[in-house]
């Protein structure tokens, strides 16, 4: 057997290089036409699910993109139902309203950051009313960005339980140290080196959420910033988990492009157990554990089987 068949069999996907290319632009392409469209036919309204029973067992805010509210993010909230998340799910639209105006979502950091406060408010509410029950924020692309924001706006004494970033729009050496804090179970960096038209041509052309005009760590994943002492270097390695993309995740839907991590299957089979799991008593992640590239599954002690996670930075 060859290098390249044996490269084949471990990823688990059966197709070649090429074709997975292919439809990972397609996927994107796709989904941007569905994006533009969709609310010109019928409209983009308030995607939650907050009944009561829900509530009691939790709240994740979803975070779009700089397209505002579309079926990407609706697509990152059915997979959580689908999935078994418990609680409530909420997506808020911190955008303008409308594609159109995505220059002003992407660098508009005072208006972002205004957006932002309201989050962490949002979370604070929550928390007031149902304590010690599990909060999540997840945000994909911008709204990646968005996301530490609100963590950085909650005060020191206030933590949620862990935020997922799905291919953020944020500059790689971005300091992480007051989000990381705001978290009781980490950040998560899901990137993607194919994230090329977005997150590498993009964001160098048009900046980050950040104002950097480079490279997006939702391509290339977080570094360490210079000049941090041990402590902050601890808090780096213990509580920012990084997942590169791998090509497992196209058995999930996933194909690696910038609109692969909203979809449904993959929020249900990757995302889900890793919130599940930070529901319990215990939370514990074989992070360094590369011996698997499988989604995360619920094993004998209720927590999950570890993806290909790099705990901390490259």
């Amino acid at each position: 057997m060859g290098h390249g068949e044996m490269q084949l069999r471990n990823d688990g996907v059966g197709r070649t290089g090429f074709a997975l290319v292919i439809r990972r632009y397609c996927q994107d392409a796709v989904c941007i036409v569905g994006v533009l469209a969709l609310p010109l036919v019928c409209g983009c309204g308030p995607t939650r699910y907050v009944a009561p029973d829900r509530l009691a067992h939790g709240y994740t805010v979803i975070l779009p993109g700089i397209e505002g509210a579309s079926y990407l993010n609706r697509n990152v909230a059915k997979g959580l139902i689908s999935g078994g998340w418990p609680g409530a799910v909420e997506v808020y639209d911190w955008t303008a309203g409308t594609i159109l105006l995505f220059p002003v979502n992407l660098r508009a950091l005072d208006r972002n950051k205004h957006e932002a406060a309201k989050v962490a408010r949002k979370i604070m509410d929550y928390q007031d009313r149902h304590p010690d029950q599990p909060v999540h924020i997840i945000g994909h692309s911008g709204g990646g960005g968005v996301a530490l924001l609100a963590l950085e706006a909650l005060p020191p004494e206030r933590q949620i339980t862990s935020a997922l970033l799905l291919a953020p729009a944020v500059s790689p050496d971005y300091d992480l140290r007051r989000a990381l804090r705001r978290t009781q179970h980490g950040v998560w960096n899901f990137y993607s080196r194919h994230d090329v038209g977005f997150l590498k041509a993009g964001t160098t052309l048009m900046g980050t959420i950040d104002g950097r005009h480079t490279s997006a760590a939702g391509a290339v994943g977080f570094q360490m910033p210079w000049g941090l002492d041990d402590a902050d270097r601890r808090l780096y390695s213990h509580k920012l988990r990084q997942q590169p993309y791998s090509r497992k995740m196209a058995d999930s839907g996933n194909t690696g492009g910038h609109t692969g991590w909203a979809n449904r299957q993959f929020v249900s089979e990757w995302l889900c157990p890793i919130m599940i799991a930070q529901a319990g008593e215990h939370a514990a992640f074989a992070a360094d554990d590369a011996t698997s590239e499988n989604p995360p599954r619920r094993q004998r002690s209720g927590l999950p089987r570890a993806a290909e996670t790099q705990s901390g930075v490259h």
